[in-house]
This record gives C-alpha cells, structure tokens and sequence, in this order.
C-alpha cells in the first residue's frame, strides 16, 4: 500500500490537506507537489517483501520448532523457575504444558496462571502461596545446605511441598542411642538423625513420622525407609545389640539374611513390623509423587466432560463432618447404590454383581487432595436375587481434610456393563472449629448404632470414635430420610468447646431434646440432660440416642438438639428433618 499525499486548491484560494490510501498497483505514477503549487509527476517506488512475512518451507518451520523448543534451556531463568523455583511443587502435566510454549510471552502468561491457580485468595493482589513458597525455599538454603543448596535436599523437597513439621525430634551429634521396642530394644550408638512428625498432610494421611539420617556426617540428611540405617553399630560385630541378640534369642547376622526394606532385628513386633513396611514404603512413595489411579478408565470422567455412552447409573451421597483436631476434620461419605441398579451374573447358583468405585477431593487450586478407589461386590444365591434387589447397599469412606472449600468427585462403574457409568460432583464448605466457639459436628440420623469392641475403636466402616454409625442415606439433601414404624430412630452428634468452670474444673451445658411434627409444629417428644452428668470434666461430649417410632403416625417430623452452655453463655442447635411410613 502507499500513502500519497494531496493538496487540492479551491476556487476561494483555500486549501484542504488528506492522505489518500491506494493499492500500489492501481497507483502507477504517485503524485508529489512542487513549491508553486503544480501536480508533478515522480518515478514509482519498487516495493520488497517483507521476508518476515512470507510462508516458511518445510525445513524452515522445523528447524523454527527446534529452536523454539531449545530457546527455554538457553534462557537461564525459564530453566532455573521450572528446574529451581517450582520443581517440587509443578505437575508432570504442567511441566509438559511449559514445555511446549513456544515463547517468552506465552510462558510468562503460563507462570502468572500457576500462581494465580495456588493463590487462596485470588481477588487479592498479593499471591499469599508464592510468597509462602518463596520463603520456604530461602528457609531451607539456610538450614539444610550440606555442599549443595538446602532446596536440593530431602528436607528442603519435604520443607519446600509441605511446610514446617508439627514437631521434630533431632538428634544432631548422633550418638548413644535407646531404641524403642518396636526396632528390637537395646542400645547402640548412631549417626545424626531426625524424625519430622506431621499431624496431617493433605492427599498423603494422619500423623506422618519422616526420618531423616545423616550418615556421612555432613549435614545432608536424606529421607530413608530404613530406620536401623542411623545404627552407626549396624555392622560391628557384637556391638549395638538388639534386646533379642542380647538374650541370645538371635543372632546379629540375622538382620541381613532378610528381604524387607528395614534391617532392625528379629524383636518382640517383628511380625507386625514386617507388614507395617508397605506402609512405609506408600507414604514415601505418596510424599515424592502423587497417588496413581487404578481405575484408568474411570479418571476420564472427572478430568474430562465425557458423555456417558448408556444409562446413567444412579446413587445417592451423604457428607457429614466431625472435628478430630484444631486443623483436621474427619469428613465420612456414605454411598448408596440399589441392587436393582446393578448388573448381576450368575454362574454355580451365586449371583454376584460389581461396582468399581472412584473419587477424587481437590482444593480451591484444583490440587487433587485425596484420591479414594474400591471395588463393592455384593454376592447372593441366585434363587434370592428378585428379593436381594429391592435392597440398597451403603459404601463409606472417611476423609480427613483441613477446614475450606473442595470439590468431590465421585465416579462408580458397574463391572458387568462397562457402559453403566454414575457420576456426582459437588462442591462442600468444611467447617473450621475454633477453641473459643461453641459448636458441633454434623447431626447423624443412623439406620443403625452400637458401640465395638476395644480393638475396633477409630477403624474400620462406619466407625467414629468407639460408635459404628451406619448413616440413613435419602436420594437428595432436600429429601428426608425415611424409616418404618417398626424401626428405631437413631442419631448421632458430638459437642465441641464446651465451657470449663476454673474453680470447678468442670462443664455446666444443658442439652434439649425435640422431636417436632411439622404438620402442626408441635414437640410430639421432649427431654433434656446435662453434660456435667454426661462428662463433667471434658470439654467434648458424644450424643447418642436411639428411639422407636411406633408411637409416631405417619408423616414428616424433625429432630432438634439445642445446646446451652451456661459456662460460656452461648447456645447452638442442630436439626435433621425425617419421614415415617
């Protein structure tokens, strides 16, 4: 295109100036005026083109690519924030998706969206995650440097993912050292070691020791499966004996002769040990690397918007929530899946149906916290299946989780038609409970409640605490649960921050209990207790009642607990609406 200028004179001796805009080869002669005023004529101009402009040949665009691709490994400071600043905390998808930016604006688009994806408060101009990560990696160059940058040692990957632990126990100069009983008792003498003890991390688990040895004595202490590697008297004959090689209940060259990952000794908890060892190797395993998927096939349909090929294959969830410390709340979801919904196959007169369960907990960042899978089978005689249908069965998965906002994920999958596909996804609040607050954990309504014997306390379905709550699940949580006259109506909740006296030493909270008919908003039951009865000293008290309906006519009722506590002057309540039929 060229730009001619033009002055044209008019009739009254003014003068009006313009750019006029014309395709090169329509313009022929451009036009140019002299200093009287007159329309001459010039020579036209050849025009170049830009080179920049043209299409590139096969070879060009490759080559192009190739150094495209090379460019982040010439510039020391792409290569230093992916290989430096964010190595222990960027995703194998994010370090593919860097990679294959192919220029300076793009990538610093990309790092301004991995921070903004971490910040916990996105609206906030201050990125409180980056300047946290940044910190801890100054921290650990100056507390866990050993002839390399502290960001390159085990605890400085272990400081700069997770934080600072809850406690440590540390043991700088080694030396005299008793071991507990469950490395085989006895004493020896070791090299510097620490136990980093996490209360909880999230996506990994509860109460997380993490031992750290320092056995060439040079401040660079790895992570170690093996505890008996900070024996410094591991291989002196005679030395360092265990409590079983002092008794001469076994001998010290026995320790090598296995195949486990530890070498502590034949002891009194050896047999338990031995299996506790695949813990250990899990939590290392989940501490250098995120938790791998088995169900593969289930994972499309919570990273991806997949259309479901057949029927949808319906369930129904419950979350429920209970304060296990300051910074940890348990979170237990209940499954319900109906029979009816379930492909059975039949074969030896056993009908045996399937259900491959997935689900995924992530975070605000849309960091996966948790990943839970599990297979429910549910076997009957195949004379019994028609009446086995009409039957629901309940899956539940305790969570634990700190207070905020996460998202769950759940996809189940009927193994005998690959194409019945079911899948749930909400978001969920976690409640934070704080020291000074009065408050309590979710209102359970059980199909069923008791207590378990000592050695099943904290473990196994449906337990919380020393009680086995089978929560009653209903198809929505603005549809109330449904039970029979014939049933008992059975609920479950837990009082936190309860006010103690400080002469006393003792509660002073009164609990009412209500059971109210919506139909005329009446209290059709009434009664109450108090906690200085329950647990006088405890600032937490358990409810846990169970009644029979066979009083109540059919309809819609509620139950209500309200809480006064008279130490702290403040009251809650809790309610939980129901159905009898």
């Amino acid at each position: 295109m060229g730009i001619v200028s033009v002055q044209i004179h008019g009739q009254n001796g003014t003068s009006v100036s313009g750019a006029a805009q014309t395709p090169a080869a329509a313009q022929a002669t451009p036009a140019a005026t002299d200093p009287t005023g007159k329309v001459s004529k010039t020579e036209p101009q050849e025009e170049h083109p830009d080179p920049t402009k043209r299409r590139l040949t096969d070879r060009e665009r490759i080559q192009q690519n190739k150094y495209l691709k090379s460019e982040i490994k010439a510039d020391s400071s792409w290569n230093k924030w992916l290989n430096q600043d964010v190595v222990w905390i960027i995703t194998d998808q994010e370090v593919a998706a860097f990679k294959s930016l192919k220029n300076d604006e793009e990538r610093e688009q990309f790092v301004e969206n991995f921070w903004l994806r971490r910040n916990p408060n996105p609206e906030s101009p201050d990125n409180e995650f980056r300047e946290q990560h940044y910190a801890r990696i100054a921290y650990a160059n100056e507390h866990f440097a050993a002839g390399k940058p502290g960001w390159r040692t085990d605890r400085g990957h272990v400081y700069i993912a997770y934080g600072k632990p809850d406690s440590i126990d540390s043991h700088p100069s080694g030396g005299n050292y008793q071991r507990p009983i469950d490395e085989g008792g006895g004493s020896t003498s070791t090299f510097p070691f620490e136990v980093w003890h996490y209360r909880y991390i999230e996506g990994i688990g509860d109460n997380l020791d993490l031992e750290f040895v320092d056995s060439c004595q040079c401040n660079d202490y790895h992570l170690t499966l093996d505890r008996s590697e900070k024996d410094a008297l591991k291989h002196t004959p005679g030395a360092g004996l265990t409590l079983y090689e002092e008794m001469g209940m076994t001998d010290k060259k026995d320790r090598f002769n296995g195949s486990g990952l530890e070498q502590l000794g034949n002891g009194p908890y050896a047999a338990s040990q031995q299996s506790k060892q695949f813990d250990r190797l899990s939590t290392y395993a989940k501490i250098m690397a995120p938790p791998p998927i088995k169900f593969k096939d289930l994972e499309q349909y919570i990273s991806k918007s997949v259309i479901l090929k057949g029927p949808p294959f319906y369930f129904d969830v419950r979350t429920d929530y209970v304060k296990v410390t300051n910074d940890t709340v348990l979170m237990p979801l209940t499954l319900q899946i109906r029979n009816r919904d379930v492909t059975f196959q039949t074969k030896d007169g056993v009908s045996t149906g399937t259900v491959n369960i997935l689900g995924q907990v992530s975070n605000i960042n849309h960091r996966i916290v948790q990943t839970f899978e599990d297979t429910v089978t549910v076997q009957v005689p195949s004379e019994f299946l028609a009446r086995e249908q009409a039957q629901r069965n309940l899956y539940w998965k305790s969570v634990p989780l700190r207070p905020g906002i996460y998202k769950i994920d759940i996809v189940i999958k009927d193994v005998n038609n690959p194409d019945h596909i079911g899948t749930w996804r909400r978001s969920v609040n976690v409640p934070k409970y704080d020291d000074e607050r009065l408050a309590a954990s979710s209102l359970i309504l059980a199909s069923s409640m008791a207590r378990v014997p000592t050695k099943e306390i904290g473990a196994g379905n449906f337990v919380i605490g020393n009680t086995k709550v089978v929560p009653s699940v209903s198809s929505s949580p603005m549809v109330p649960v449904i039970y029979k006259r014939n049933q008992n109506l059975n609920f479950w909740m837990q009082v936190y921050n309860l006010g103690i006296d400080d002469k006393s030493k003792q509660n002073n909270a009164e609990i009412n209990y209500e059971v109210v008919d919506l139909a005329s908003n009446k209290a059709v039951l009434q009664t109450s207790e108090s906690t200085a009865k329950m647990n006088p000293n405890a600032d937490q008290v358990t409810l846990e009642k169970s009644m029979p309906l066979a009083s109540l006519q059919p309809g819609k009722y509620q139950v209500l607990i309200k809480v006064n506590d008279g130490i702290s002057k403040q009251e809650i309540s809790q309610s939980a609406p129901f159905t009898v039929e």
